[in-house]
């Protein structure tokens, strides 16, 4: 399983940094704690949060 760490994940979502801190905090998009200082998320995950975004965006168009 590939993981990325908070610029590459913001890059991968199209968002900043902030804003996937913000996702995160939120509950909108797991992340993985390695230690106090290393955070990083799933790939898996990003990808089924960018479906779930798409799939939100069609039925309200």
């Amino acid at each position: 399983m590939e993981h990325l760490r908070a610029k590459k994940a913001a890059e991968f979502l199209g968002i900043g940094q902030s804003t996937l801190w913000l996702f995160t905090k939120q509950g909108k998009i797991k992340s993985i704690k390695l230690s106090d200082r290393v955070t990083v998320w799933a790939k898996t995950e990003l990808e089924m949060f960018v479906a779930s975004r798409s799939t939100a965006g069609a039925s309200n168009a």
